[in-house]
């Protein structure tokens, strides 16, 4: 994914349900908030300086921002693609500066291989699976009890992409596939709603801001997708921290921006290399035969949902989705019942959000939309006979 843009962009690394009804609060008030503890008195809150005007006091000072633009942080609804490294980093920098409505979605669970860079995380939910959209939200309760957190534990596909972007400000990328981002791309720029692009892997990133109608979008810049095995991963390039918190610090901050109506944006793709101490800004011109810009054509949003499976960024692993039409049924798996019957099977772990199944060498982990992550195989077709034998054709 990040990369220079004459050269196909390397996977970045980050992990990758319906719209809540709730809505930010118009005015910064903690007796008003929608995740103050109950029994929380506003006097002992502000006397431990968790009132909205003691915690954001050295935003406010900022004169970019102050007290009008904090208000209009207040009201900003961010919807943030993948609660991985960078989602996860995004994520605590937008509660931290009182976004009032961040939208998370990911179809991913927490592994210990995470904690090196995806902030949010510890050893407990590792150890108990959580999936990452739950435990950032749990995370971010504790955070800022200021501010709504809308958590989705749910794949990003056409079927799925425009109800998530219903009532949504800013679209942010935290995303470890070309797949979502060329999607994220089609439906942004087809509703106007800006969207910031960011990748990292080894120790060097990219970023770039896409204002719909204005800017260059994503296709401009890398008009196809890289093929599959074509780009490093994590898992074969590795990935430092350091470079996640310069990336996100720089796309988190062009978020405020969009959200307080700043004119300071960046406009053009930011290119980092922590280790070697390189830095380069480029301007991008729209291309007017853009496939997506130019000519209107939205090819990812429109194509026909891919049911054999998608195989994993750098996990020996693939996500094996129902047969299309179920997950749009809105229904979901009885875990319980579920484990009960797989118990024969094989080794059998599970909680309110997830189902784990260890069996024949592979580990199936099974989610109420019944959306399934085969471990132990990257070849869909053996991860799709995994799932009809256990899970159901």
């Amino acid at each position: 994914m990040p990369h220079r843009p004459h050269a196909p962009q390397p996977a970045a690394d980050t992990t990758g349900t319906s719209p809540s009804q709730h809505t930010a609060s118009d005015a910064i008030d903690e007796t008003q908030a929608p995740n103050v503890p109950a029994g929380t008195h506003a006097p002992g809150f502000a006397a431990r300086g968790l009132s909205a005007e003691q915690r954001y006091s050295r935003q406010t000072l900022f004169h970019g921002i102050g007290g009008a633009g904090q208000d209009r942080l207040a009201k900003g609804r961010i919807l943030i693609a993948g609660c991985g490294a960078l989602g996860s980093v995004l994520a605590n920098s937008l509660a931290r500066a009182g976004v009032g409505y961040l939208r998370l979605v990911d179809r991913d669970f927490v592994e210990g291989n995470n904690l090196q860079r995806q902030v949010l995380y510890d050893e407990h939910d590792a150890l108990e699976g959580m999936p990452k959209a739950i435990a950032a939200e749990q995370a971010l309760r504790r955070i800022n009890s200021l501010i709504t957190v809308d958590a989705h534990v749910a794949d990003i596909t056409a079927d799925t992409i425009e109800p998530l972007l219903d009532g949504i400000d800013v679209v942010l990328d935290g995303t470890d596939n070309f797949e979502v981002r060329y999607l994220l791309n089609d439906a942004c720029v087809k509703t106007g709603i800006p969207w910031i692009y960011t990748g990292v892997i080894a120790a060097y990133g990219v970023t770039m801001t896409v204002l719909p109608g204005d800017t260059a979008c994503l296709r401009c810049v890398f008009p196809e997708r890289p093929l599959p095995g074509t780009t490093p991963t994590c898992d074969t390039a590795g990935v430092l921290n350091g470079i996640v918190g310069a990336m996100t610090g720089m796309a988190s901050t062009e978020a405020i921006k969009l959200l307080v109506g700043s004119d300071r944006l960046v406009r053009g793709l930011t290119w980092m290399d922590l280790w070697e101490n390189t830095f380069e800004r480029v301007e991008l011109p729209r291309m007017p035969d853009c496939p997506t810009c130019g000519l209107g054509q939205y090819e990812y949003l429109d194509a026909p949902l891919d049911e054999s499976g998608v195989s994993l960024c750098g996990r020996n692993a693939v996500q094996v989705r129902p047969p299309r039409g179920i997950d749009a049924t809105g229904a979901t798996l009885d875990l319980r019942a579920l484990a009960e019957r797989l118990r024969p099977a094989g080794e059998v772990a599970s909680n309110d959000f997830l189902l784990r199944l260890r069996v024949d060498g592979y580990e199936v982990t099974v989610f109420p939309d019944a959306r399934a992550i085969i471990k132990g195989t990257d070849d869909p077709a053996v991860a799709r006979t995994v799932y009809a034998r256990y899970v159901g054709a």
